[in-house]
């Protein structure tokens, strides 16, 4: 007889979200699960089910408190949501952003997180997901750095990802941070391509932010012109204001 562990972790491979539930129901101290063979890494139920990309049986486990009272990590301190990220799962990345926000901040052992690996791995709807849920708001988390001191910038540029270097760059990201290597995230770029797509996008946004002062610079003039002073005109009759 094929042991209830192995059992729960082909329904996952099947994405069975009904058979991962009578499993559980019968054997709930396998909730979590951990794959201890050689290369499992020590992943839980919730790991496999968002690397595959299912959402239903990630539904299932989160209902039955999986992430409770915080994300399972695996040896890598990885969490579920950093592998549905890099894998590309938008739907899964959507659920266990909306049950824990904060858990897009977590690093794994290399000091990445979730935001890191959808650029890495050229999800750009991923990342635009990642960066409206993350706490504290995008600018903050696209200034992060790993242990080598790459940012998702580097990520992005390196796997040349060209709608996530925009994303990435709109959202503040710092085209001249240097990582450890004193390389910039432009030294990364996977084409030529890539490289100049990236280097048109810091020229637009530095335009972009000469125009923007410059209008600034012109306005303010236009409004001390538009303030008027006022004074007290007396007479031996009466009082008056009159505005100059």
């Amino acid at each position: 007889m094929i042991e209830p562990s192995i059992r729960l972790r082909r329904a996952i491979h099947a994405g069975d979200a009904l058979l991962v539930k009578r499993i559980l129901k019968s054997h709930p101290s396998l909730l979590h699960n951990p794959d201890v063979s050689p290369v499992g890494l020590s992943n839980s139920n919730m790991h496999l089910a968002a690397s595959l990309g299912h959402k239903e049986v990630c539904q299932v486990l989160l209902d039955a408190g999986h992430e409770d009272p915080c994300p399972a990590l695996n040896e890598n301190h990885q969490t579920a949501l950093m592998l549905a990220s890099g894998a590309g799962h938008t739907e899964v990345v959507h659920l266990l952003c909306e049950k824990d926000s904060g858990c897009i901040l977590r690093r794994d052992i290399r000091g990445r997180d979730a935001v890191m690996e959808a650029s890495g791995g050229g999800h750009d709807t991923i990342l635009q997901l990642l960066l409206t849920y993350v706490p504290g708001g995008p600018y903050e988390a696209v200034q992060r750095a790993d242990s080598e001191g790459n940012t998702a910038l580097h990520f992005a540029s390196g796997n040349g990802n060209l709608l996530g270097l925009r994303t990435l760059l709109a959202a503040g990201a710092d085209v001249e941070r240097r990582n450890m290597w004193n390389w910039t995230p432009v030294a990364y770029s996977a084409t030529v391509q890539a490289e100049v797509y990236l280097k048109g996008l810091v020229s637009e946004v530095g335009r972009l932010q000469q125009q923007q002062q410059k209008r600034k610079q012109s306005i303010e003039p236009v409004k001390k012109m538009a303030v008027g002073s006022v004074r007290v005109v007396t007479s031996d009759e009466d009082e008056r204001y009159e505005v100059s």
